[in-house]
C-alpha cells in the first residue's frame, strides 16, 4: 500500500491522489480496452488518459495513453514535469497555457470514450 504524499503540484488533486492509489503501476496491464481510463489531461490537441499512477519521492509517476503529439502512444509520465509545461498561445490577453484535468471527466473504460484517435489507438493495438 502506498501513501499519500504532501504534493505542491495543482494536478493532482487529493481525490485523484486517492484514485491513483487504488491503480498503481502495472495493475491494469493486461485489460487492453477494459483498462479504466482514471483522469484525463490536455493542453491544446494534446491529451493523456491515465490509466495508472503511484508516488515517486515528491513526485507522481503516470501511465497513460498521450494523443496528439507525432504518434498515439502508451508510456510514463512525470506530473512535476507535466506541471512544468507551458505553452505560448500568441494571444496577449492570454498569454502562456498549462496542462489541465479535465474536471467533468469520470472514469470509465478506455472503450467507452468517444475519442475517435483514442479507439483508432486501441483497435489498432488490439487488432479489432
Amino acid at each position: 500500500k502506498f501513501k499519500i504524499i504532501n504534493m505542491n503540484n495543482k494536478l493532482i488533486t487529493p481525490q485523484l491522489a486517492e484514485t491513483l492509489i487504488q491503480y498503481p503501476l502495472y495493475s491494469q496491464e493486461r485489460k487492453k480496452k477494459d483498462a479504466i481510463c482514471l483522469a484525463v489531461f490536455f493542453i491544446g490537441k494534446i491529451r493523456w488518459y491515465v490509466l495508472e499512477g503511484q508516488p515517486s519521492e515528491d513526485d507522481f509517476i503516470l501511465f497513460s495513453i498521450v494523443l496528439g503529439l507525432t504518434a498515439p502512444e502508451y508510456g510514463y509520465v512525470s506530473v512535476n514535469e507535466m506541471g512544468s509545461i507551458e505553452v505560448e498561445t500568441g494571444v496577449p490577453e492570454v498569454g502562456k497555457v498549462k496542462i489541465c484535468q479535465d474536471k467533468d471527466f469520470i472514469p470509465c473504460p478506455l472503450k467507452d470514450i468517444p475519442d475517435r484517435e483514442l479507439q483508432d489507438f486501441l483497435n489498432y493495438m488490439y487488432n479489432d
